[in-house]
Order: C-alpha cells, then structure tokens, then sequence
C-alpha cells in the first residue's frame, strides 16, 4: 500500500518495488504482466535496475533482440549486472563482440560520469 502511494505521488523507486513485489507476490498476488507493467513504467523513468528487470524478463522468454535492448541501456547507465550479463550473452554466442564492447564503452563512461559528480 505505501508503495502504491510512493508511485502515484511519483516515485519512481516505488514503481520497481511494486514490480518486485508482484513478480515474486510479496504481498500482492503473483502477476507477471503487472510486474512488467510496473518495471516499464519505472524504465520510462530512468530507473536502470527495471530496465535490466525488462531485458532479464525478454531473455527468459527467448527474444533475445529485445533483452539485449534493453540490458544495453541499462549497461549504458552504468548498471554492472547488465554489463555482466551481456558479456555472457556474448559468451554464449547471443550477444555480437560489437554489442559487448558498446556495452562496456558505455558502462565505463557512466561509471566515470558518477564518479566526476562526487
């Protein structure tokens, strides 16, 4: 319920947390469309971690052109775990070499963006 609240007063950490909390039913009855809904929603906001959520979900349903969109704009905020998991979708002979390195290019220069603001 208070997420419910911390969402629609524009909390975009609320939205990912609802996501969270539908996928696994913590709380809410288990609804995977619903958590998709929640983590899009989140991602149109910026939130890199529902990005990574959406390209996890598009993996397991095997379109991997989508997931790797995904992931790639994640990496690209400076998420590691999706920098991660496309060098293993490059391992695995999913990703190409060239998507790898742009999402390792990209990675870098969030990370060292982050870093300058402190």
């Amino acid at each position: 319920e208070l997420w419910t609240e911390a969402a629609e007063l524009g909390s975009v950490g609320a939205l990912y947390h609802l996501g969270i909390s539908h996928r696994i039913g913590n709380g809410v009855e288990e609804d995977q469309a619903k958590a998709v809904e929640f983590y899009e929603r989140a991602a149109l906001e910026g939130h890199a971690q529902s990005r990574h959520r959406l390209g996890i979900y598009e993996g397991l349903k095997m379109n991997f052109n989508s997931a790797l969109k995904h992931l790639m704009i994640s990496a690209n905020m400076g998420l590691k775990d999706s920098l991660e998991l496309i060098q293993k979708l490059f391992i695995d002979g999913i990703a190409t070499k060239e998507q790898y390195a742009q999402a390792l290019e990209g990675y870098q220069v969030a990370v060292e963006e982050m870093k300058s603001h402190d």
